[in-house]
């Protein structure tokens, strides 16, 4: 077996085996707590630049298929992949081939056979930091891979939406009977999404990060959606120089994750990183205006200011925030006193699961429908 090793930032090192392709990778290591999904994580845009430790034990039992991916053409972008014991033998009959196979053919790199529970209490105590993982040829004296972890940017202040948005604009066309048409801004979108409008008679324009808001107005779009992504959001200035022009038009807007961000920055509220943020599919996140407590999917090392149930004076009406998270108190909502715009830090279209959240793309039906009416 090959040797593989992952460096941390603050200079403690794992050994293990090399998993996938070998090489050199670096990015922010972050852990993640969701025991299924691998294969939705791993082609999730949000996750660039990002070396993801998986906290199940055992990974890779499905296998890869060709159905499952969140990304167009099934790139899987997170920079690397450290688990603990990869399965020896695919059981799933939809698998196409292995979790092995598609990091080797993708040039991901990563590392086997440590203790990524032992990481994850590393990165809880520590916070997320940059990372290496090194194996084969890139192996080196500890000193020297330390810098080489050490001199890679680091998340705080990145600009990553552009780099994962799609290149031109494309259409997700209704699901039987077209009754409204969105906007979406690629920030990172994941394809559930538009799947998941589609399926309620949404037409979805697909645009990419960049879009020039006058695009957006010429297409008289019933409602816009503001997609996840990765990066700091308070470099997003443009996206968030659209959505203020959305509000001045009196659009319904709806975001996700990175898109609930956006909104906040819009409304004026300020956005900070945490210390190891919310990864994994079973985060509980209370509705302040139902108290209804819903399990949710997150993906997200950035947050909003704010407190549970706090109203506040926007440019565009009274906003408040509307969802925080059961566990430590994190915005996971902001919305519009009046109903026409408001936004989740979760998924509502986790493909993973759970769904508990899926009536969020209801209620955006529910407002074009009013807002048209």
């Amino acid at each position: 077996m090959t040797t593989a090793v992952l460096v941390l930032e603050n200079g403690q090192v794992f050994t293990g085996t090399a998993f996938g392709a070998t090489g050199q990778t670096l990015g922010e290591a972050v852990f993640c707590t969701a025991m299924t999904g691998y294969q939705e994580t791993l082609t999730d845009p949000s996750y660039h630049r990002q070396i993801v430790v998986a906290t199940a034990p055992q990974i890779g039992n499905t296998g890869w298929n060709t159905e499952d991916d969140e990304s167009r053409g099934g790139r899987i972008w997170v920079a690397g992949y450290a688990v603990r014991n990869p399965t020896r033998r695919v059981s799933s009959w939809r698998s196409t081939g292995t979790l092995d196979d598609a990091l080797v053919e993708q040039g991901v790199v990563g590392i086997a056979g440590i203790d990524t529970r032992a990481v994850t209490r590393v990165l809880r105590d520590h916070g997320s930091m940059r990372a290496g993982i090194f194996s084969g040829d890139a192996l080196a004296d500890t000193d020297v891979l330390l810098d080489r972890v050490r001199s890679a940017p680091s998340m705080a202040g990145a600009d990553l939406a552009g780099e994962v948005s799609t290149d031109s604009e494309y259409v997700v066309d209704a699901v039987g009977e077209h009754r409204f048409t969105v906007a979406a801004i690629d920030l990172g979108i994941k394809t559930n999404t538009p799947r998941m409008l589609a399926q309620r008679g949404v037409r979805v324009h697909v645009f990419g990060s960049s879009v020039d808001p006058q695009v957006v107005t010429d297409l008289a779009p019933d409602g816009v959606f503001l997609s996840n992504g990765p990066g700091d959001p308070a470099t997003a200035d443009d996206a968030v120089a659209l959505t203020r022009s959305v509000l001045d038009r009196r659009i319904p807007l709806l975001g996700i994750c990175f898109g609930n961000q956006i909104l906040g920055r819009a409304l004026g509220r300020d956005t900070y990183k945490m210390k190891f943020g919310h990864r994994g599919i079973n985060i509980p996140v209370i509705d302040h205006t139902t108290g209804l407590v819903s399990i949710t999917a997150q993906n997200h090392g950035f947050a909003l200011e704010g407190e549970a149930g706090e109203e506040f004076d926007t440019d565009f009406g009274r906003g408040r925030v509307s969802h925080t998270c059961a566990n430590d108190g994190t915005v996971e909502g902001v919305e519009l006193v009046d109903g026409r715009a408001f936004s989740v830090q979760y998924h509502p279209e986790a493909a993973a699961g759970p769904h508990d959240a899926a009536y969020l793309f209801d209620r955006f039906v529910t407002v074009m429908q009013g807002v048209r009416a």
